[in-house]
C-alpha cells in the first residue's frame, strides 16, 4: 500500500473539515452557556443556577431534595462556575463545597453565592477530584453531575468519593454516554448529532478550531478542549470518552453498594432499543446512579 504524502494527507483532512462544516450548517446549535455568555445574555454561573433543579431531576425519581441536601455536608464534584452548587445550597444544606479543576471559575462562583446570600454555606476549592484535600468521612452527600465523563482517572475518583463519604453517605452520579448524540461535548460550536461517530477526532479538532477561531473566547475554548500528547498529536483532553460498558466495569470494581441505577433513553420511542447492549450506547441520554457507602 502506498503511503500518502503529508501534502495529500493535508488535502484529505481539509476536505473532511469542509464537509463536516457544511453538514453542521444544516443543524441548529443547542443552547450553550459559552454562547449565552458571549451574547451577554447570562453568565455561565447564572445559567448553571437556573438549571440547578434540572441537574437532579433524574435522582428525584428515587429520592427527595431533603434526602439529598437538608442539613447535610455536601460536596459537588465538577462544579464549574458554581451555579448549580449554590442552587443545592438553597435546599437547606449545612455546608456545601464545590470542587473544580479550573481556578478561573472561583470569582464568579463566589460572586453568585454572595448574590443569593449563600456565602456562609458555600465554598469553592480548586482541586483534582481523584486526590482531594478532605479528611476521611467528611461528607454526607457527594454529587457528580456530568463530571464522570471528564475526569482523567474515573476509577480513582470513585475510590476518593468512597474515602471521603461518611458511613451510609450517598454518591449521586450521572453522565451522558460518549456515543449519545452530543456525547463529544462540542455543541457550543457543532450542532450535528453523533458528529463524533461519523468523523475522526483529528477532523473534529480542526473543525472545532475553524468554527471558534473568530469568537471572543475562541482561544480559551481551544485551550480548554484540546491538548497534545507526548508525541505531539492533538486530542480532546477535556473528555475521557466514557461509555456505558466502561462505566459498568468501573462500578463492578468499586466498593460502593448500588442503591439505584437507571439508563434514561433519549426518547420514549427508543425505550426498547435503549435496553440492547449495542444500541444503548447511542440511545441513552443519561446514566443515573445512587451509590451508598456501607
Amino acid at each position: 500500500m502506498l503511503k500518502l504524502t503529508k501534502e495529500k494527507e493535508g488535502d484529505i483532512l481539509s476536505f473532511k473539515v469542509k464537509l463536516c462544516i457544511a453538514i453542521n450548517n444544516l443543524f441548529k446549535l443547542p443552547v450553550h452557556p459559552f454562547n449565552l455568555s458571549n451574547e451577554g445574555k447570562k453568565t455561565y454561573s447564572e445559567w448553571q443556577y437556573e438549571k440547578g433543579l434540572d441537574t437532579i431531576k433524574f435522582y428525584l425519581k428515587c429520592t427527595t431534595t431533603d434526602e439529598m441536601f437538608k442539613n447535610k455536608d455536601v460536596l459537588d464534584i465538577g462544579c464549574g462556575a458554581g451555579g448549580k452548587t449554590i442552587f443545592y445550597a438553597s435546599q437547606g444544606v449545612n455546608k456545601i463545597i464545590g470542587v473544580e479543576i479550573l481556578e478561573k471559575y472561583k470569582e464568579d462562583a463566589e460572586g453568585l453565592a454572595k448574590k443569593y446570600n449563600m456565602s456562609d454555606k458555600f465554598s469553592f476549592i480548586c482541586a483534582d477530584a481523584s486526590k482531594t484535600p478532605f479528611e476521611n468521612e467528611s461528607f454526607d452527600t457527594i454529587i457528580m453531575n456530568d463530571a464522570m465523563e471528564h475526569v482523567d482517572e474515573p476509577e480513582k475518583v470513585l475510590e476518593e468519593c468512597y474515602r471521603i463519604l461518611k458511613k451510609n453517605g450517598k454518591l449521586y452520579l450521572n453522565f451522558p454516554p460518549y456515543n449519545h448524540p452530543y456525547g463529544a461535548h462540542l455543541s457550543d460550536a457543532i450542532g450535528m448529532p453523533w458528529v463524533h461517530v461519523f468523523f475522526s477526532e483529528k477532523t473534529l479538532i480542526e473543525t472545532y478550531k475553524e468554527l471558534v477561531k473568530d469568537l471572543p473566547d475562541g482561544k480559551d475554548r481551544i485551550k480548554f478542549r484540546i491538548d497534545k500528547r507526548p508525541d505531539g498529536t492533538e486530542y480532546f483532553s477535556y473528555i475521557n470518552k466514557m461509555t456505558i460498558k466502561r462505566f459498568e466495569k468501573i462500578v463492578q470494581q468499586s466498593k460502593f453498594n448500588i442503591e439505584y441505577y437507571k439508563e434514561e433513553p433519549l426518547r420514549n420511542m427508543f425505550k426498547g432499543l435503549a435496553k440492547l447492549p449495542f444500541f444503548k450506547e447511542y440511545l441513552v441520554k443519561m446514566v443515573v446512579c445512587v451509590f451508598v457507602k456501607k
